[in-house]
Protein backbone atom coordinates (compact mmCIF):
# COMPACT_ATOMS: atom_id res chain seq x y z
CA UNK A 1 0.00 0.00 0.00
CA UNK A 2 1.36 3.29 -1.27
CA UNK A 3 2.19 5.81 1.71
CA UNK A 4 -0.71 8.17 2.07
CA UNK A 5 2.01 11.56 1.82
CA UNK A 6 3.25 10.27 -1.28
CA UNK A 7 0.21 10.29 -3.13
CA UNK A 8 -0.12 13.23 -5.49
CA UNK A 9 -2.69 15.37 -4.61
CA UNK A 10 -5.48 15.80 -6.51
CA UNK A 11 -6.50 19.76 -5.63
CA UNK A 12 -2.42 20.10 -6.49
CA UNK A 13 -1.75 22.83 -9.28
CA UNK A 14 1.97 21.72 -10.49
CA UNK A 15 4.81 24.50 -9.76
CA UNK A 16 5.40 24.44 -13.03
CA UNK A 17 1.87 24.09 -14.59
CA UNK A 18 1.50 23.87 -18.28
CA UNK A 19 3.76 25.70 -20.95
CA UNK A 20 1.99 27.90 -23.74
CA UNK A 21 2.87 25.47 -26.41
CA UNK A 22 1.31 22.75 -24.72
CA UNK A 23 -2.25 24.78 -23.74
CA UNK A 24 -2.11 26.79 -27.01
CA UNK A 25 -1.80 23.12 -28.99
CA UNK A 26 -5.35 21.70 -26.70
CA UNK A 27 -6.74 24.99 -28.13
CA UNK A 28 -5.78 24.76 -31.85
CA UNK A 29 -6.77 20.64 -31.80
CA UNK A 30 -10.26 21.16 -30.69
CA UNK A 31 -10.37 24.15 -33.22
CA UNK A 32 -9.04 21.36 -35.76
CA UNK A 33 -12.30 18.87 -34.91
CA UNK A 34 -14.96 21.84 -35.02
CA UNK A 35 -13.75 22.85 -38.53
CA UNK A 36 -15.58 25.44 -40.29
CA UNK A 37 -17.38 25.93 -37.42
CA UNK A 38 -14.64 26.78 -35.28
CA UNK A 39 -14.78 30.81 -35.71
CA UNK A 40 -18.52 31.55 -34.11
CA UNK A 41 -20.00 31.47 -31.34
CA UNK A 42 -23.25 32.75 -32.00
CA UNK A 43 -24.72 29.35 -33.42
CA UNK A 44 -26.91 27.68 -30.25
CA UNK A 45 -25.23 24.10 -31.21
CA UNK A 46 -21.56 25.78 -31.20
CA UNK A 47 -19.43 22.50 -30.99
CA UNK A 48 -15.91 24.52 -29.90
CA UNK A 49 -16.46 24.26 -26.12
CA UNK A 50 -17.71 20.75 -26.01
CA UNK A 51 -15.31 19.55 -28.03
CA UNK A 52 -12.38 21.27 -25.67
CA UNK A 53 -14.23 20.11 -22.81
CA UNK A 54 -13.88 16.42 -23.99
CA UNK A 55 -10.35 16.79 -24.78
CA UNK A 56 -9.48 18.36 -21.26
CA UNK A 57 -11.40 15.39 -20.06
CA UNK A 58 -9.07 12.94 -21.47
CA UNK A 59 -5.97 14.83 -19.01
CA UNK A 60 -5.67 14.16 -15.09
CA UNK A 61 -7.39 16.36 -12.43
CA UNK A 62 -3.89 18.39 -12.30
CA UNK A 63 -3.27 19.01 -15.81
CA UNK A 64 -7.09 20.41 -16.24
CA UNK A 65 -6.24 23.27 -13.40
CA UNK A 66 -3.01 23.73 -15.22
CA UNK A 67 -4.93 24.30 -18.26
CA UNK A 68 -7.51 26.75 -15.91
CA UNK A 69 -4.25 28.36 -14.49
CA UNK A 70 -3.16 29.07 -17.85
CA UNK A 71 -6.32 30.32 -18.90
CA UNK A 72 -6.53 33.16 -16.44
CA UNK A 73 -2.58 33.93 -17.55
CA UNK A 74 -3.44 34.15 -21.13
CA UNK A 75 -6.81 36.61 -20.96
CA UNK A 76 -5.31 38.95 -17.98
CA UNK A 77 -2.50 39.36 -21.27
CA UNK A 78 -5.01 40.82 -23.01
CA UNK A 79 -6.83 42.43 -20.40
CA UNK A 80 -6.32 45.99 -22.45
CA UNK A 81 -7.65 49.52 -22.50
CA UNK A 82 -7.36 49.41 -26.53
CA UNK A 83 -8.51 45.77 -27.11
CA UNK A 84 -11.49 46.75 -24.84
CA UNK A 85 -12.66 49.47 -26.79
CA UNK A 86 -12.37 47.27 -29.88
CA UNK A 87 -14.85 44.94 -28.53
CA UNK A 88 -16.95 47.88 -27.39
CA UNK A 89 -17.21 48.66 -30.96
CA UNK A 90 -17.53 45.34 -32.68
CA UNK A 91 -20.20 43.86 -29.84
CA UNK A 92 -21.85 47.82 -29.92
CA UNK A 93 -21.10 47.51 -26.33
CA UNK A 94 -19.06 45.67 -23.58
CA UNK A 95 -19.01 46.05 -19.66
CA UNK A 96 -16.74 44.39 -17.25
CA UNK A 97 -18.08 40.59 -17.73
CA UNK A 98 -18.71 41.40 -21.49
CA UNK A 99 -14.87 41.76 -22.09
CA UNK A 100 -14.01 38.55 -19.83
CA UNK A 101 -16.19 36.53 -22.24
CA UNK A 102 -14.62 38.61 -25.30
CA UNK A 103 -11.12 37.60 -24.01
CA UNK A 104 -12.61 34.18 -23.93
CA UNK A 105 -14.03 34.18 -27.27
CA UNK A 106 -10.66 35.33 -28.57
CA UNK A 107 -8.83 32.77 -27.48
CA UNK A 108 -10.81 30.21 -29.26
CA UNK A 109 -10.13 31.80 -32.38
CA UNK A 110 -6.89 30.49 -31.93
CA UNK A 111 -3.41 31.60 -30.88
CA UNK A 112 -2.24 33.32 -34.52
CA UNK A 113 -5.47 35.71 -33.79
CA UNK A 114 -5.35 36.34 -30.23
CA UNK A 115 -1.44 37.56 -30.36
CA UNK A 116 -2.11 40.05 -33.20
CA UNK A 117 -5.30 41.27 -31.47
CA UNK A 118 -3.53 41.72 -28.31
CA UNK A 119 -0.69 43.39 -30.08
CA UNK A 120 -3.28 45.21 -32.54
CA UNK A 121 -6.90 45.11 -31.48
CA UNK A 122 -7.58 47.00 -35.05
CA UNK A 123 -6.38 43.86 -36.94
CA UNK A 124 -9.55 42.15 -36.06
CA UNK A 125 -11.15 43.88 -39.01
CA UNK A 126 -9.65 41.00 -41.05
CA UNK A 127 -11.28 38.75 -39.07
CA UNK A 128 -14.15 37.35 -41.05
CA UNK A 129 -16.47 36.77 -38.00
CA UNK A 130 -16.21 40.51 -36.99
CA UNK A 131 -16.90 41.27 -40.85
CA UNK A 132 -19.79 39.31 -40.89
CA UNK A 133 -21.27 40.86 -37.43
CA UNK A 134 -20.64 45.04 -39.09
CA UNK A 135 -22.65 43.64 -42.29
CA UNK A 136 -25.46 42.47 -39.71
CA UNK A 137 -24.95 39.03 -41.03
CA UNK A 138 -25.02 37.18 -37.03
CA UNK A 139 -21.89 35.78 -35.59
CA UNK A 140 -20.24 36.48 -32.12
CA UNK A 141 -16.83 36.42 -30.28
CA UNK A 142 -17.80 36.29 -26.89
CA UNK A 143 -17.74 32.87 -25.10
CA UNK A 144 -18.84 32.74 -21.19
CA UNK A 145 -18.89 28.77 -21.74
CA UNK A 146 -15.00 28.57 -21.99
CA UNK A 147 -14.51 29.63 -18.15
CA UNK A 148 -16.22 26.56 -17.22
CA UNK A 149 -15.07 24.36 -19.19
CA UNK A 150 -12.13 23.53 -17.28
CA UNK A 151 -14.24 22.97 -14.09
CA UNK A 152 -17.18 20.34 -16.19
CA UNK A 153 -13.59 18.61 -17.59
CA UNK A 154 -12.67 17.63 -14.04
CA UNK A 155 -15.95 16.86 -12.51
CA UNK A 156 -16.09 14.35 -14.97
CA UNK A 157 -12.31 13.19 -14.26
CA UNK A 158 -12.32 13.20 -10.56
CA UNK A 159 -16.33 13.07 -9.92
CA UNK A 160 -15.99 16.15 -7.97
CA UNK A 161 -15.08 20.11 -8.32
CA UNK A 162 -14.47 20.99 -4.43
CA UNK A 163 -10.94 20.33 -5.19
CA UNK A 164 -11.00 22.36 -8.25
CA UNK A 165 -12.17 25.48 -6.81
CA UNK A 166 -9.97 25.43 -3.51
CA UNK A 167 -6.56 25.01 -6.07
CA UNK A 168 -7.96 27.44 -8.41
CA UNK A 169 -8.53 29.77 -5.17
CA UNK A 170 -5.32 29.30 -4.23
CA UNK A 171 -3.85 29.55 -7.60
CA UNK A 172 -5.85 33.11 -8.39
CA UNK A 173 -4.90 34.57 -4.88
CA UNK A 174 -1.00 33.65 -5.52
CA UNK A 175 -0.92 35.53 -9.18
CA UNK A 176 -0.02 39.04 -9.63
CA UNK A 177 -2.94 39.92 -11.75
CA UNK A 178 -3.49 43.20 -13.56
CA UNK A 179 -6.07 45.67 -11.36
CA UNK A 180 -6.89 47.65 -14.27
CA UNK A 181 -6.79 47.34 -17.73
CA UNK A 182 -3.27 48.55 -19.27
CA UNK A 183 -2.45 50.99 -22.00
CA UNK A 184 -3.60 54.07 -22.90
CA UNK A 185 -7.42 54.16 -23.54
CA UNK A 186 -10.06 57.05 -25.24
CA UNK A 187 -13.85 57.94 -25.24
CA UNK A 188 -14.97 54.81 -27.37
CA UNK A 189 -18.27 56.51 -28.65
CA UNK A 190 -15.58 59.43 -29.53
CA UNK A 191 -16.42 58.77 -33.11
CA UNK A 192 -13.58 60.82 -34.53
CA UNK A 193 -10.96 59.64 -31.98
CA UNK A 194 -12.16 56.17 -32.89
CA UNK A 195 -11.73 56.68 -36.40
CA UNK A 196 -7.76 57.56 -35.40
CA UNK A 197 -6.73 54.85 -33.02
CA UNK A 198 -8.96 51.74 -34.83
CA UNK A 199 -9.04 52.93 -38.40
CA UNK A 200 -10.20 49.37 -39.90
CA UNK A 201 -12.97 48.82 -37.36
CA UNK A 202 -14.36 52.15 -37.51
CA UNK A 203 -14.55 51.79 -41.07
CA UNK A 204 -16.40 48.45 -40.49
CA UNK A 205 -18.68 49.80 -37.64
CA UNK A 206 -19.08 53.61 -37.58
Amino acid sequence: MRDAVSRPKKNEVRENGMDQDTWWELIEKARAVAGDRADDRDRPDDPLVRILTDRLGELDGPQILDFDVRLTRVTDSAYRRPLWNAAYLIEGGCGDDGFMDFRAGLVLLGREVFTRAVADPDALAAVPTVTRMSRGEGGWIGCEALHYAPRTAYHRVMGETTSFDTAMEDAVRSMRRPEAPLGAGWDVEDDDETRLRLPRLAALFL
